[in-house]
């Protein structure tokens, strides 16, 4: 019922809690001996929006490797749980937008809810 747009935002929000996942799991791992930091190539996905299959997590090139093998970066991560916020808020509250103007069609224009 809501149209593409609502569709292209689920699956953006989709994506955002992927890599929310990726980097719990990267900050978790910051002292684990020879991880790997983990993203998703957000643009990639988003053109994809096939929808049914989940986002591909690969490795991040070009982070500096430490002495364990571990290129894990903190300001990195912390950065990039912040932008995740951000983002998952503006397209939760486009969404909500989405809704209420299906819901406003539905009740005939009635905005007293």
């Amino acid at each position: 019922m809501l149209d593409p747009i609502a569709s292209t935002l689920e699956h953006f929000m989709t994506l955002l809690s992927a890599r929310q996942k990726l980097v719990a799991s990267n900050i978790a791992n910051v002292d684990t001996p020879g991880y790997k930091t983990q993203d998703i190539d957000f643009q990639t996905e988003l053109q994809n929006a096939a929808g049914n299959m989940p986002p591909i997590a690969s490795e991040v090139p070009g982070l500096k490797v430490k002495n364990d093998g571990n290129n894990v970066n903190l300001d990195r991560e912390s950065r990039l749980l912040a932008e995740n916020d951000l983002r998952f808020n503006m397209a939760s509250n486009l969404l909500r937008s989405q809704i209420k103007i299906v819901r406003m069609a539905i009740e005939g224009g009635n905005t007293s809810s």
